[in-house]
């Protein structure tokens, strides 16, 4: 009993401070973990899909979007041209009211593509704002990172990352960053400076450490035996630091096709690290403990069916559920985090994403199609399924309350759950 206390109130300690479920204030919701305490949510919908508060035009890109005090932040490049059919060399950082969908600000700046970009699948952006008390920090898909004002998206400070730190991405920068006391973190993947914490009140380097090839995985935080850690999913495997100072506490071996790790690692009570990639990557658990000092590392177990391309997962009880699959056909799964066994998989989705709330799985594939399902070990129990976007429908949803915004290339939606 003593330890589900201390395990509780240090996932209240590493989350951000947030009115219950009513706010999701970075990637991955408040913990980082794409799960929302928000109850209350209706177990079916009619069959033209939950009630649609609001919907407007947005500009490409993959951000998620950030909601906080009723207000949404996304990002978006701009489109170009007479009909607007084309891109144009600028990013937006955009604040809309969540009642209507009403733009209240934006933060627009000139972010051509790199030289040898490859800009097959759109050119981004990627990253999700992170919403710290009065500022909100962006990192677009070729590098500019911005502390704004909240209310009003002045820019309080910035960096050029590719012009500063060398950094260079093949298909633009995709980490969402990450705030621990008075820090705000990402990673670069350069020699000497593979992560980098930066003061969120002037954005002054406060440490960068490490020579890891960059993965395009975003770090969450996790509490070890009573020690903060930062966990970042490079190329060749997940790296535990001291958000401190960036000390290595660890680092385990987890290599796929590209260096292409891309999934957020899922972190559970009983210290066990889920991870998770395409490209013959395939998952693995490991569990965590500290003595002496020192972190300890072991592998509970690998499987190479499993294998989570870049659509969130989450953890309910014992299992797993993701979206398994990379070049060809995609599949729902659950997976025993505790022995690598699949429990089911199922072929009635495309590639997706998965939230969990309220007793129940929000699943949104990159089709459009949103679905409300049952978690369960025995099989998939869909309640209701509805066509919502157009493909591709990439981007993580984000759960506020009880309305759900979603977006894909070219739409962004705030949907009624209640």
């Amino acid at each position: 009993m003593f330890k589900s206390l201390l395990a509780a109130l240090l996932a209240g300690v590493l989350a951000i401070p947030t009115a219950l479920g009513q706010d999701w204030p970075q990637w991955g919701g408040p913990q980082r973990n794409f799960t929302s305490p928000v109850t209350g949510l209706a177990s079916t919908w009619p069959s033209g899909g939950p009630r649609v508060i609001w919907s407007r035009p947005l500009g490409e890109g993959y951000s998620a979007i950030a909601v906080e005090g009723g207000r949404a932040y996304t990002m978006y490049r701009e489109r170009a041209g007479l009909l607007q059919f084309g891109r144009s060399d600028r990013e937006v950082v955009v604040a809309l009211n969540t009642a209507d969908g009403k733009t209240v600000w934006e933060h627009r700046y000139d972010a051509p593509a790199l030289r040898g970009m490859n800009l097959e699948y759109g050119p981004g952006p990627h990253s999700t704002p992170l919403i710290v008390g009065n500022r909100i920090f962006t990192a677009g898909a070729m590098g500019h990172f911005f502390a704004l004002d909240k209310n009003t998206g002045k820019p309080l400070w910035s960096h050029n990352l590719h012009q500063e730190f060398g950094m260079a991405w093949e298909r633009g920068y995709s980490c969402s960053p990450i705030a621990w006391r008075d820090m705000v973190l990402l990673t670069t993947g350069r020699p000497g400076q593979s992560v980098i914490a930066f003061n969120q009140a002037d954005g002054k380097v406060v440490w960068k450490r490490h020579n890891f090839a960059e993965g395009p995985s975003s770090p969450i935080l996790i509490n070890v035996d009573g020690q903060d850690q930062l966990v970042v999913f490079m190329a060749d495997g997940p790296v535990g630091l001291d958000p401190a100072n960036g000390n290595l506490l660890w680092s385990h071996p987890h290599k796929t096709n590209y260096g292409l790790n891309i999934s957020t690692p899922i972190w559970g009570p009983d210290n066990l690290l889920f991870i998770s990639s395409a490209y013959n990557g395939g998952s693995r658990v490991l569990q965590l403990s500290r003595g002496a000092g020192k972190t300890s590392v072991r592998e509970l177990w690998f499987s190479s069916r499993m294998r989570i391309h870049f659509g969130a997962a989450v953890r309910v009880g014992d299992y797993i559920y993701g979206s398994s699959g990379d070049f060809g056909p995609a599949f729902l799964a659950a997976v025993n985090v505790k022995t690598g066994q699949i429990a089911w998989q199922d072929r009635s989705f495309a590639r997706a994403s998965v939230l969990h709330a309220d007793g129940k799985l929000i699943v949104l594939d990159e089709d459009g199609d949103l679905a409300l399902a049952a978690p369960s070990p025995q099989g998939l129990k869909v309640l209701a399924r509805a066509q919502v976007l157009s493909e591709n429908a990439w981007t993580a949803p984000a759960l506020a309350g009880a309305r759900l915004f979603i977006r894909d290339r070219s739409t962004i939606r705030a949907l009624a759950l209640n």
